[in-house]
């Protein structure tokens, strides 16, 4: 990163951002019938005391069943920021209101802020299906719920113009600072600069900033040219941090192309964009399309910039066996601030592995090597006592993440111990794009439990 002149600030002084394509997608759409069966988009993750949440809403696809609701926000949970990510009960966490209510179509863009240890508030978006989206408020003893909306909602009314899609909320100097996009200056559907509004207290009421929009759209023929989903703004280390998804727009608006940005602000109204935007491309995670709907969690020396997938190929998306739709999911970006470092991702997790069985490729996300200096994979499983042997774990390798060869690149046997847990390392060289991992199961007779592979990946 070049130096900003920031005065000191250790955040924003002169060292790498290191884009590390997560293990995606972390979080997929649901299965026939669910209430998010259509798609998913990713809202606020937070962190409370050792539990990751990550925040999203859902759209149904069975009209039959759920009527005209289109969106409703949904919970997943993990215990590392890279998953594995676990749905959080069988039903949003957020509905919509009752028909004839200003949010009975939509509740979406969900906006966590911690403001005691049995308060938390949720700022979102609501609309009816024939109106413009205004924003509301839920409180909750926990982040997990459960959700009471506040009886002043909408707090912002669909017609003003500082609705639209929350992106984030945050506490300064006493003041609430609500960041939103569209539709001020709306530059393509969907997409807009970045607005701000003010309120000295949860419930408001709430102002929008005289000078907006806060963060504008790029020139003309530049990456973000067409505007910004809405995305999240941090406080840390006494600056305003914004990643957010750019737009390169095309018709139709599924097609439009977007990677992640980064802008910066001492007061949370003047921000400046990085000179070496975008900071996260979505060519390098292979089928990406879009990184949209961008929000971060801080954990130096990573950001992991959680965000919505668009894919160019929905046809060659892991994990997408018992799906009818695949359109969006949730992924993952890690942006490491400095070096060295040491990061572990999930390459493959199974509960259970039958006997004689082998992984396919589309059971293992794409593993990114192109940024990193070292690596190494770890095998672990459990053996019934019963078990004559163990497992072997099979590395494929690919130049582009679409095309995988069909010999293994690296191929070893985890520690086999019958009735026991087993766990073995390999030091992997990365002389490669990207790589997929199979797991096979050599006994011909007993199953195997907890098998997990993890790439450790490290950069000098």
């Amino acid at each position: 990163m070049e130096q900003l002149g920031t005065g000191g600030n250790a955040f924003l002084q002169k060292r790498p951002f290191v884009q590390i394509p997560g293990p995606n997608p972390i979080l997929t759409s649901g299965l026939k019938g669910a209430w998010d069966e259509q798609c998913i988009e990713a809202c606020d993750a937070v962190k409370d005391f050792e539990t990751y949440y990550l925040f999203y809403h859902g759209v149904p696809k069975d009209k039959a069943r759920w009527g005209d609701v289109a969106y409703q926000i949904g919970l997943a949970t993990a215990k590392h920021p890279l998953g594995p990510w676990q749905k959080f009960g069988d039903g949003p966490v957020l509905t919509v209101g009752p028909k004839g209510s200003w949010e009975d179509s939509s509740v979406a863009c969900a906006a966590i802020l911690r403001e005691k240890p049995d308060r938390y508030l949720m700022f979102y978006s609501g609309r009816s299906k024939d109106t413009p989206w205004g924003i509301g408020l839920a409180t909750a003893p926990n982040v997990a719920g459960p959700w009471t909306k506040c009886d002043k909602n909408p707090l912002i009314p669909n017609f003003s113009a500082s609705g639209g899609y929350v992106g984030g909320i945050v506490k300064f100097k006493g003041k609430y600072h609500l960041y939103t996009t569209h539709p001020i200056g709306s530059t393509a559907p969907d997409y807009a600069p970045f607005c701000l509004a003010l309120a000295d207290a949860p419930e408001g009421p709430w102002q929008p900033w005289s000078g907006n929009p806060v963060i504008r759209e790029g020139e003309k023929n530049v990456w973000d040219d067409g505007g910004y989903s809405e995305a999240k703004v941090t406080f840390w280390d006494g600056v305003f941090h914004a990643f957010y998804g750019g737009a390169k727009e095309y018709v139709p608006r599924r097609e439009t192309r977007e990677s992640i940005g980064y802008a910066y602000s001492f007061d949370g109204f003047n921000f400046i964009k990085y000179g070496g935007n975008p900071v996260a491309a979505r060519e390098a995670d292979p089928n990406m399309a879009a990184f949209a709907e961008v929000h971060t969690l801080f954990e130096p020396p990573f950001i992991y910039a959680y965000h919505t997938i668009r894919y160019v190929d929905p046809k060659a998306v892991p994990f997408s066996k018992g799906r009818t739709t695949v359109f969006e999911d949730l992924g993952v970006q890690v942006l490491v601030m400095q070096t060295p470092f040491s990061l572990p991702m999930p390459a493959l997790v199974k509960d259970w592995l039958s006997a004689g069985v082998c992984t396919e490729l589309s059971d293992s996300p794409a593993i990114a090597l192109s940024n990193v200096s070292k690596a190494s994979l770890t095998a672990e499983c459990e053996c019934a006592s019963s078990a004559q042997a163990g497992l072997r774990v099979h590395v494929r390798s690919s130049p582009d993440g679409f095309n995988y060869d069909t010999a293994d690149l690296l191929t070893f046997d985890n520690d086999f111990r019958p009735g026991g847990f087993g766990r073995r390392t390999v030091e992997l060289k990365p002389t490669v794009r990207f790589i997929k991992v199979l797991v096979e199961n050599l006994d011909k007779a007993s199953a195997c439990q907890k098998v997990k592979v993890t790439a450790t990946l490290g950069g000098l």
